[in-house]
């Protein structure tokens, strides 16, 4: 049994849980909040940065180091796929959304609107709030154009690569700042992402004082 210490707001922690639950992993949750980690998890993780993977006395702390654990140890069921060159094409889109994506929306949106709010009480500022749905708005045409081109992002099969951007954007979803009706095909993408069994728990995810957008829950949104 593997314990994930996360938090629902953390991206890189969904996308550890999603893996987890492609892959069949039996896993159980402990909560800590990402802008005031306790001393306990500071110290399995000197990073101080979530998820952290816990099993059988061992300790794996890193977006990269998990999902490369979990890819290399439970192959029944590859998220990476393809020839040498697909394979490169995946971690390069994991690598979009988990730093480009990561930096330009999550941290201006997400940072002004929650870990501001719960860190210090502080109210969001509206020129990085711009500045990260301007941003998104890039980000989301990338997403139509990968959409378009293919089933899933990084080809015709679901791949890791679509695990890191629904991780990634299910926290805007929450939030409402996905605009989807402008984005027929990035739209069509991420209700089959949705309807997965393994985004089952992601939807059931709440974020303290703050309601999930109307259609976060809604499979035929």
């Amino acid at each position: 049994m593997v314990l994930l210490v996360h938090h629902s707001i953390s991206p890189q922690s969904r996308k550890a849980r999603i893996m987890m639950a492609e892959k069949k992993v039996l896993f159980v949750l402990k909560e800590e909040e990402p802008w005031n980690l306790s001393k306990d998890i500071q110290k399995l993780n000197p990073a101080k940065d979530l998820p952290v993977f816990i099993f059988d006395g061992h300790i794996i702390s890193g977006n990269y180091a998990v999902t490369e654990y979990l890819e290399e140890n439970y192959k029944d069921v590859p998220l990476f796929k393809g020839d040498a060159l697909q394979r490169a094409e995946i971690r390069r889109l994991c690598d979009w959304f988990d730093q480009k994506f990561y930096i330009e929306v999550y941290k201006y949106i997400v940072g002004e609107k929650v870990f501001k709010r719960f860190k210090n009480g502080g109210a969001p500022d509206s020129k990085a709030l711009k500045a990260g749905v301007n941003n998104l708005r890039f980000h989301m045409e990338y997403i139509d154009w990968l959409a378009e081109r293919n089933n899933y992002l990084a080809g015709n099969e679901f791949t890791l690569a679509d695990v890191t951007a629904a991780a990634h954007l299910s926290i805007l979803d929450y939030l409402g700042d996905v605009d989807w009706d402008s984005y027929k095909n990035a739209k069509l993408w991420y209700s089959k992402i949705k309807s997965r069994p393994s985004f089952k728990d992601i939807l059931k995810d709440t974020i303290k004082g703050i309601f999930p957008s109307t259609n976060y829950q809604n499979l035929d949104f």
